[in-house]
C-alpha cells in the first residue's frame, strides 16, 4: 500500500538532512511502527507522506500510484491523528466534528454520536473543546481521523496524554481498523504501545533506518536462548532452550515442586533499541 525508496528531507533552512536514503514499505492491513526518540524524523517522514511537506528526494507511491500524481482525493482516502491536537477551541466537540465532516462525502462518514462514545466523550461532545484536557483533547483528536472511514491512517503518538484506561480503547480501536484491511503507520517513542499494536517495527534514529523487523523475531534475536523457571517455593533456575525437552536436570527440577511459572528471556524492546542503535530512548 505505501511504498519508500530513498527517501531524504532537509528543512530549509536546515544545516543537514532530517531524512536519510529511507526505505521501506507497509502492506495492506499492516500496522507498521517508526520508533524513535523526539527528533528522530519520525514526524517528518509522515508529514512528507500525507503531502504535508514538499521538497523531498526519493520515490513514494501510494496504492500503486505516485505520491505526486494523488491530487485532493487522497485526502478523502487517509486519516491523521497528530502528535498535538489541532481543535477550533471555541466550538464545543461536536461542532468541531461535524466542520470537519463536511470535507467528505456523506456516505462514508461514521456515526458521530457513537465514536463520542466508544472513547468516552459522550457526556462532553456538547462542551467547548477550550475546557479539556490533553488526553480529552486527544482523543477528539482520534476519532476526527477515523470519522470518514479512510483506508490509511498516520498516527503520531496515539495515546499521547492519556491515562491508560483511554490509551488502552484508543488501542483497541487501532486493531479493529487493521482487522477491517486498513494499512496504519505509527510513529512513536513508547516501545510498549509499538509492541503491542505493530505488525513490523523499524528503528530510526537522526534520519537513519537503523533496523526493520516484527517486534517478537527483534525480542526473540537480542535476548537469551533460556527460559527461567520458578517454582512455587521461589527457588529458580535458568534452562537453555535447546533440547530442552531432552534436558534431565530440567525434567527433574519441575517434579520437586509446583511450578509458577516459566518465562523466556528475550529482551524488551527497548532494550533491543538500546543494543541495536547504542542510544536510550527518551521522549
Amino acid at each position: 500500500m505505501i511504498h519508500v525508496k530513498d527517501l531524504s528531507f532537509t528543512y530549509p533552512k536546515g544545516n543537514s538532512p532530517t531524512l536519510n536514503h529511507l526505505t521501506f514499505d507497509i502492506e495492506q492491513g499492516e500496522i507498521f511502527g517508526f520508533l524513535g526518540p523526539s527528533g528522530a524524523g519520525k514526524s517528518t517522514a509522515q508529514k512528507i507522506l500525507y503531502k504535508l511537506l514538499e521538497g523531498y528526494t526519493g520515490d513514494i507511491s501510494i496504492a500503486g500510484k505516485r505520491l505526486e500524481d494523488w491530487g485532493k482525493e487522497y485526502y478523502e482516502r487517509i486519516g491523521v491523528g497528530f502528535e498535538l491536537p489541532n481543535h477550533y477551541l471555541k466550538l464545543s466537540a461536536r461542532e468541531n466534528l461535524e466542520l470537519f465532516a463536511s470535507f467528505y462525502p456523506k456516505e462514508n462518514l461514521l456515526n458521530i454520536p457513537e465514536l463520542f462514545e466508544r472513547v468516552g466523550l459522550e457526556e462532553s461532545m456538547n462542551k467547548q473543546v477550550g475546557d479539556f484536557s490533553k488526553g480529552m483533547k486527544m482523543r477528539l483528536n482520534f476519532i476526527r481521523s477515523i470519522m470518514h472511514n479512510p483506508d490509511i491512517l498516520f498516527f503520531d503518538e496515539p495515546t499521547s496524554g492519556m491515562d491508560p484506561v483511554n490509551a488502552h480503547i484508543i488501542k483497541e480501536i487501532i486493531s479493529e481498523q487493521k482487522q477491517q484491511g486498513k494499512t496504519i503507520f505509527i510513529t512513536t517513542h513508547s516501545m510498549s504501545t509499538a509492541d503491542q499494536l505493530c505488525d513490523r517495527v523499524a528503528f530510526i534514529v537522526e534520519g537513519t533506518l537503523q533496523v526493520t523487523d516484527a517486534p517478537e523475531a527483534l525480542k526473540h534475536a537480542h535476548g537469551e536462548n533460556k527460559v527461567v523457571v520458578q517454582l512455587a517455593n521461589k527457588e529458580e533456575r535458568s534452562y537453555s532452550l535447546d533440547q530442552l525437552g531432552h534436558n534431565q536436570e530440567f525434567l527433574e527440577f519441575i517434579k520437586t515442586g509446583e511450578v509458577e511459572r516459566i518465562n523466556s528471556l528475550d529482551a524488551s524492546l527497548e532494550e533491543v533499541f538500546i543494543q541495536v542503535t547504542g542510544k536510550a530512548l527518551k521522549a
